[in-house]
Formats: C-alpha cells, structure tokens, sequence
C-alpha cells in the first residue's frame, strides 16, 4: 500500500481513537485525584466499594498512621487493622506511585451499603438506601475529615478529591454538579483543601427500581458495531481516494 495512503488510515485511525476516549466520559487527560472513594451500588443494597489514595491523604483525611515518605513501602497489617471490620470481606491492598508519592488501592465488599460506617475511615459519611413510592433514594453525608497536619509532601494546592457512584438503573434525579457519565455514573468532587476543612459534601440519587444492565449492554454493543462499520468504510474511502490519486491520467 503506498506511504501517503498509510499515513492517511493512520491519521483516520488516530482521530477516531481521540474521539472514542473523550466520548467514554474519560478525556485524552481525565483528572487524577488525591483520594477518591468509588462506589458500585446493586438495587438489593449490596455495593463494592474502592479506595484510590495516596498515603498522605490517608494520613491527612482519616488519621491513619501510616509513613508518608515515599522511601517507606505502606504497612499492610496497619492497613488492615484500619479497614478491617465484621461483615466486610477486604481485598490485599496494591500499592503504586504518582507525583512523588505512594498511593493504596483498596477493595471491600458488603452486602448492604448501610453497614459501611463499620469500616472506620468510611464512618465521616452516613448512608442511606430505602425505596420511596416508584423509586430507590440514595442519600450519603460526608462529614468531618481528621484534620490530621501533613507536610513535606509536594502538595501544590490544586490536588482533589473525587466521590464516584456507578448506579444499576436509571437515574431520574440527582444533585452532582457534574452531568451523568455513560448513563449511570455520578461525581461529586471537592478541593482537598476543603475536604481537609471538613466542608461537607451531600449526595443524593433516586434510582428506577429496573436495572439498565441488558440495555446498557446491547446500546455498548451497538457502538461497537456502529464504530467498526465506520471504521471499514472511511479506510475503504482513504484507500480508494489514494489509488485514484497515484492511478497515471490518461492522455
């Protein structure tokens, strides 16, 4: 195939690329945060919940004592200690690195969202679930955080904190400043520096009592579907602009 047609598929192929990303809700640069709690919820009141922070927020936000020098690899057993409680099953946490700092990542299942509080960095928010009328409503209170004093960090002041939801149904109302993702993802986030504060942060959901998982699943596949086929025909186009192009005129 000639180069000048190759470069075009490539640039074809990378613009779509570009455009896949930022319609997923992500972006080509989606923001990273300094602590952030994300949140599955099941309309049974079952829910997986995760935890992406950095050890100094950790320190910083819920007290946790823990080394915040990035020479120091985080202590397993104390993060155990912290998140364990009855009824929580808790995965190992992993560790990784960003911006000069150490960062846990943490998993907990439980089978219902209410029974959060028993972990104890998760008790600054009160939870919750109940079916009202036609609907499911979901309320979570973030209250004060430790107050815990950190420095010698590389905290700037721009760092965030980020509370995400992935709901199982349709959402006919909800209070994120942000507009829903991919159709049942909420975000609410603060400064640190206001979290720190102890700013409190309120969230509020109300869920259709069916689940959107069949229908989300056949919309994903059509995308799909419909992405391939657009695929085939603008590389089919290119390819043929490219052999008129090089093909000798006729004299």
């Amino acid at each position: 195939m000639p180069s000048g047609t190759l470069r075009r598929i490539a640039l074809v192929l990378a613009i779509a690329c570009a455009v896949a990303v930022a319609a997923c809700g992500g972006g080509l640069f989606p923001q990273q945060y300094e602590y952030e709690e994300e949140l599955y919820l099941q309309l049974d009141g079952s829910a997986t919940a995760y935890i992406n922070a950095s050890v100094a927020a950790l320190v910083a936000l819920r007290g946790a004592d823990l080394n915040v020098d990035p020479r120091s690899r985080p202590d397993r057993e104390k993060l155990r200690t912290l998140f364990s409680a009855s009824g929580v099953r808790m995965s190992t946490p992993t560790f990784s690195r960003r911006d000069g700092r150490r960062f846990v990542h943490l998993r907990f299942d439980v089978p219902d969202i209410r029974q959060l509080p028993r972990i104890a960095p998760f008790a600054w928010s009160t939870y919750r679930f109940e079916r009202k009328g036609d609907v499911f409503t979901y309320v979570q209170v973030v209250g004060k955080a430790a107050g815990k004093p950190v420095s010698g960090v590389g905290w700037d002041g721009g760092e965030m904190v980020s509370f995400k939801m992935h709901l199982p149904s349709r959402i006919p109302y909800n209070n994120s400043p942000r507009p829903v993702q991919r159709g049942n993802i909420l975000q609410w986030e603060q400064p640190l520096s206001d979290r720190m504060a102890g700013v409190p942060l309120d969230m509020e959901a109300q869920l259709e009592p069916q689940s959107i998982l069949y229908s989300t699943l056949l919309l994903f596949a059509g995308t799909i579907v419909a992405a391939a086929l657009t695929f085939v025909v603008v590389i089919w186009w290119v390819v043929r602009r490219g052999r008129d192009e090089e093909a000798p005129s006729s004299t």
